[in-house]
């Protein structure tokens, strides 16, 4: 379940909240108890490394991502 930012219009409380992805976004603020809390857009506090993701992704070689290097989507064929 994703965590959900959100802000108070009225007074300007910052709320978060861990919320199912198909759950109505909250109204009431909390703090003052007006229904002028508004959604945030904020990135996400992870980062998919390791073993098992994309090869080209997070590198420490000279090779990055292959994508970006050629200028053509990535398709996971090889041009050889």
């Amino acid at each position: 379940m994703p965590i959900y930012e959100y802000e108070c219009r009225d007074c300007g409380h910052h709320v978060e909240k861990l919320q199912r992805m198909n759950a109505a976004p909250l109204s009431e603020c909390p703090e003052c108890h007006h229904s002028a809390l508004q959604r945030m857009v904020s990135a996400p506090g992870f980062r998919l490394a390791g073993s098992g993701w994309y090869e080209t992704d997070f590198k420490t070689s000279g090779k990055h991502n292959l994508a970006s290097d050629s200028g053509a989507p990535a398709t996971g064929k090889s041009n050889d």
